[in-house]
């Protein structure tokens, strides 16, 4: 592979004016109705405790569904408010105005939440006889799943004086902590050829052609980690100590264990997933020596993993992605596309770099009442647009489910991803059919490869790192920022094997990755979801038509049913601990097929 030349600084890709409107909520930070709403919601939750605080035990069937109709209104007002401050700040966190809204929408809806907290504590202490009957009966068919889930917390709820004391002091701890990182690292730019940019156009640089162009941007991403390591490493033990505290004071038996009851799979399944996951290293192993071998290099360094192949070097303007990504939303089924051209039609997405945004990407399912937005920072790059196929799976996905109220609309991070993950494979699939050139064809399997490597292996390493950390930290103390490094690395290096040489300057990047900081434990939701996918996947080539109808109503269903079964129409078993390996054995098959394109 060729070295040297520069990047394509300063070109333009069309998404410079791709804003989002969001006066679908309100019109501006000033709209008076944002203090109403929130005014409002406390009315409506004084109204419902004075009506139904101590009362569960002895209500109807009828009077408890009315109950559940009032509380979801009660948290879809607010949620508005909490939608609207999150998403202004997210595009600017460096603005002081932005960051009070915020703060300030988090501390109402934490009283509010404090206001309604009988609601679910009430109903997870219902003797189980009480609760069956209620669960059992026809007017609450609707609320059934969220019945319970919400009991299977019972065991680690507290009082209510204390579940109060916590939400309260959560605003000004783990919250403060996880708005401070996002802001740290939101606001800091780092050098770049004279200017200072910001962290998604720094990263992005890491998948340029020139070997040269990687290397200076790995250095100066790692300078930018080192000044800011003191910082991190103070959070991270922060809230690492933050959650063990909270984990000892509900009694849960391990760090993970509060999310997988999140997420609605039980531990030994995670476990099982985390198994057949690291006991296939091989294929990283195997898949890197071929891209080594393919790059004409003698040695893959670590930011080398994502350099495009010769033939895949390609930009793609904002329109020519909006275009492939509604064709391929298409081919899956009109409905699905005609939910996508909304986004783009009616300005529910942002996707232009600006001074002050925050890197990264996502999608908010705002309420049920308004809609999805689409949050992205496009700068051209292939995987960008992957990224845009990726977050309108979800949007879509927020947008059918919405159907089934504030309560149910959300589904567990565990099948979260499937839709998202479905809409890259999508798009990769359509565009992989238009390519003819073998060459071109091999480059972007590498990506795919890559992608799905990141999304399963690499999610899965860092599990590891998050089960080191959360380990230490609760038997060792705080951990240094070296201790964190050589965790980093050690966890690392064992995906990796001798594929891939990290250097000095890789020990300190896990200081940025925000999902240990905002939802610890989430990282292995991701492998769940690709292996799903790569499953779902081949039904869908299998069944051709009647496949789609089945996967709408998979995406309609949010979280109103356990993630097994809303699987099972597609004879997908998720409780088979065989189920992980196969969907590695599909990944096997994609770097079988890249090494018959590049002829080894």
């Amino acid at each position: 592979m060729a070295d040297g030349g520069t990047t394509d600084r300063g070109d333009k890709y069309g998404a410079e004016s791709i804003t989002w409107d969001l006066t679908d909520l309100y019109r501006s930070p000033d709209d008076p109705a944002i203090e109403a709403d929130l005014d409002r919601a406390d009315s409506l939750a004084g109204d419902l405790s004075k009506r139904y605080r101590g009362e569960q035990e002895r209500l109807a069937a009828g009077d408890m569904a009315d109950l559940l109709e009032a509380y979801e209104s009660i948290i879809d007002l607010s949620g508005r408010v909490g939608t609207y401050s999150y998403l202004l700040w997210s595009t600017n966190s460096e603005d002081p105005a932005r960051g009070a809204l915020l703060q300030r929408a988090t501390e109402r809806s934490s009283r509010l939440h404090q206001r309604l907290l009988f609601v679910e504590l009430q109903w997870a202490a219902l003797p189980e006889d009480r609760a069956q009957m209620l669960l059992d009966a026809e007017e609450l068919a609707h609320y059934r799943h969220w019945l319970e889930v919400t009991r299977l917390y019972k065991p680690y709820l507290l009082s209510e004086a204390e579940e109060r004391i916590l939400s309260e002091k959560g605003v000004t701890g783990r919250g403060a902590w996880v708005r401070f990182f996002g802001e740290v690292h939101g606001s800091f730019r780092y050098d770049w050829e004279g200017e200072r940019i910001p962290q998604a156009s720094m990263l992005n640089k890491l998948y340029d052609r020139h070997r040269s162009v990687r290397r200076k941007a790995a250095a100066s991403f790692t300078a930018g980690l080192r000044d800011m390591l003191r910082t991190n490493t103070y959070i991270f033990n922060t809230l690492l100590a933050d959650k063990a505290s909270s984990d000892r004071l509900r009694s849960y038996p391990g760090w993970i264990s509060a999310r997988n009851l999140e997420n609605q799979v039980d531990d030994c399944t995670v476990q099982a997933l985390v198994e057949a996951v690291t006991s296939r290293y091989d294929i990283v192993a195997r898949y890197y020596g071929l891209k080594r071998r393919l790059l004409g290099l003698d040695e893959l360094l670590d930011y080398d993993r994502y350099a495009p192949l010769p033939a895949g070097v390609s930009r793609h303007p904002w329109d020519e992605a909006r275009e492939s990504v509604l064709s391929a939303y298409h081919h899956l089924h009109p409905r699905a596309e005609s939910i996508a051209r909304r986004f783009f039609d009616e300005r529910w997405i942002d996707a232009a770099v600006a001074p002050g945004k925050r890197g990264g990407a996502y999608s908010h399912g705002a309420v049920p009442s308004v809609h999805p937005y689409i949050f992205l920072n496009y700068e051209g790059t292939s995987r960008d647009m992957m990224t845009l196929a990726h977050e309108m799976g979800h949007g879509i996905h927020q947008m059918l489910s919405r159907e089934q109220g504030v309560l149910q609309a959300d589904t567990p991070l565990t099948t979260a991803e499937t839709a998202s993950v479905f809409g890259e494979m999508l798009l990769f699939q359509d565009l992989l059919t238009r390519e003819d050139d073998p060459q071109a064809r091999l480059a972007m399997l590498a990506g795919k490869i890559e992608d799905s490597f990141a999304t399963v292996f690499r999610q899965i390493a860092m599990n590891r790192f998050e089960d080191a950390i959360h380990g230490e930290r609760r038997s060792r103390g705080e951990l240094t920022s070296e201790r964190f490094s050589d965790l980093w690395m050690d966890t690392q290096r064992a995906m990796f094997g001798e594929s891939v040489t990290l250097t000095e300057d890789y020990r300190h990047w896990w200081s940025y990755i925000p999902h240990f900081i905002g939802t610890p434990g989430y990282v292995y939701a991701y492998a769940f979801g690709e292996l799903l996918v790569l499953a779902l996947f081949d039904r869908y080539r299998e069944m051709g038509d009647a496949f789609s109808p089945l996967y709408l109503d998979l995406l309609s269903a949010g979280g109103s049913r356990w993630p097994h079964e809303l699987v099972e129409p597609f004879g997908v078993d998720l409780r088979d601990p065989g189920f992980w390996s196969r969907g590695l054995e599909l990944l096997d098959d994609l770097v079988g097929q890249a090494e018959e394109l590049a002829g080894t």
